[in-house]
């Protein structure tokens, strides 16, 4: 019976480290291969897109949204129309199947996260993202541990911008004094009390 419960136990611990101490969890760097190429290099910094015309969802869902390929067709019905790379852009819109789009960010299934919360009050994407305007492929470039997300939550104010400025993703504000008083003050402004409870991210 106790070799049975050893089993049970150890094999339940080396299926979780596997699981959740694999790429998709851990390592900064992760750039999974994906069916169709996105610069958002090219349709950020090049061509200017908002953020939001895409991942319409952050300002007011707990998820950001991956678009159908009808919003990529806004542009692609004009702009490498021909071009094979997107068929299967173009076969999603006709048909209505997804595009089998790889998970870059995800979080352990024991985490819950707010987009639109964090969105909302200053945070921009590129503090959990990284510079994603300057990707050629998305690769997930901050840690997301639990020590990075309550770094944040026990001093939010350096990390807080000016709304207008969420998904200017280039942005650098001021000099740094400056950007960490300033970030202080919207703090006391927005009423920012970011949560250290264990029940605000493990629900």
């Amino acid at each position: 019976m106790a070799v049975l419960v050893l089993l049970l136990f150890g094999g339940g611990a080396v299926g979780g480290i596997w699981y959740y101490f694999s790429p998709k969890y851990t390592r900064v760097g992760y750039s999974p291969i994906q069916p169709v190429p996105f610069p958002h290099s090219v349709h950020v910094d090049q061509v200017g897109l908002d953020c939001r015309y895409c991942h319409s969802q952050v300002e007011k869902s707990w998820y950001s949204n991956i678009p159908s390929a009808t919003t990529c067709m806004n542009c692609h019905n004009q702009i490498l129309k021909e071009d094979p790379r997107l068929q299967i852009i173009r076969d999603s819109a006709q048909d209505g199947r997804p595009v089998p789009w790889v998970q870059v960010h995800k979080v352990p299934d024991y985490v819950y996260f707010n987009h639109s919360v964090h969105v909302n009050r200053g945070v921009s994407c590129v503090h959990c993202h990284g510079e994603i305007n300057k990707m050629d492929e998305v690769y997930h470039a901050k840690p997301l541990s639990m020590t990075f997300c309550l770094d944040c939550h026990r001093n939010p104010g350096p990390n807080l911008r000016p709304l207008d400025r969420i998904t200017d993703l280039g942005w650098k504000g001021a000099n740094p004094d400056v950007q960490k008083s300033q970030g202080e003050q919207f703090a006391h402004d927005w009423k920012v009390n970011a949560s250290q409870n264990c029940s605000a991210c493990h629900r």
